[in-house]
């Protein structure tokens, strides 16, 4: 078995790997609840890669994301539900029919008319798709309600900003991000009545309001809030790394130095980015 540029040899390896007796001890027992994990695992970390702007790491990730789907859609094809190829041939159709102004014809000549044109084929590709499931016997979809097309499993950021989009879509929304400004103070402000009474449940509860106040603020000024928060994360990063390499420099230690020491280092490693900056 050789590496290849051609996706065949992949799915190739895939099958060898998934094959009882001589394949892979650890994949053969896979299912689609245990890799999971790792699918979300390798698209955060082609994430990652775009951010650093690591071209090499970008292709590496990119390749280990699409193990996941060719994992994924072999052990499908063994449970005899589709196989790789019906994936291909899915997203295949699906976007040559959402993109009539490129391979068909189309008045949609505007980013505004596309993105209407997107909403009304994926509203008729829904209506499609509930009578091909009746046509073979499966359950109809319980996303009935106006939210409930927003994936419970998405992580809980990116689904706070989804809820609120689709909110504001029939109109439950903010006007301006100053009153937002507002609501935040005021989940803080309950956040403090709730620390004060040491009760943890309503703190909790407190503390998600006001995440999702902040959540609400980013969407309306543009700034989507996953990736403003990987963003504070990499600077949080930078920052206590440079409190580390500082005090090895001074044969100190993280465990042996004080709280004042490093907001020492903290407030210097600010000071050399502002003047990067």
């Amino acid at each position: 078995m050789q590496p290849s540029k051609d996706i065949t040899r992949l799915l190739d390896i895939m099958a060898a790997l998934r094959q009882p007796g001589t394949g892979c001890p650890w994949d053969v027992v896979q299912t689609f609840e245990t890799i999971k994990p790792y699918t979300l695992e390798e698209a955060y970390e082609v994430a990652d890669a775009i951010e650093r702007g690591d071209m090499d790491d970008l292709c590496d990730e990119l390749g280990d994301l699409l193990l996941q789907v060719v994992f994924h859609a072999r052990m499908a094809e063994e449970a005899g539900d589709f196989a790789f190829g019906d994936v291909v041939e899915a997203i295949t159709r699906k976007m040559i029919r959402r993109h009539p102004h490129v391979f068909a014809r189309s008045d949609a000549d505007t980013p505004e008319a596309v993105k209407l044109q997107w909403s009304e084929i994926k509203q008729a590709e829904k209506d499609e798709r509930r009578e091909r499931r009746a046509r073979h016997g499966l359950p109809e979809d319980g996303n009935k309600g106006h939210l409930d097309s927003v994936q419970r499993s998405f992580p809980a950021l990116v689904e706070a900003l989804k809820l609120q989009e689709r909110a504001a879509k029939v109109g439950f929304d903010w006007s301006s991000p100053e009153p937002i400004l507002d609501k935040i103070e005021e989940e803080i402000a309950e956040l403090r009545e709730a620390l004060a009474a040491d009760d943890k449940a309503k703190v909790a509860d407190e503390l998600g309001d006001l995440i999702f106040a902040v959540v609400n603020i980013g969407r309306h000024v543009g700034s989507d809030p996953e990736m403003a928060l990987r963003g504070t994360n990499t600077k949080f990063r930078r920052r206590f790394s440079h409190i580390e390499t500082e005090l090895e420099s001074a044969g100190e230690t993280l465990e042996d130095a004080t709280l004042e020491r490093m907001e020492q280092l903290w407030q210097a490693a600010k000071a050399i980015e502002r003047q990067l900056t």
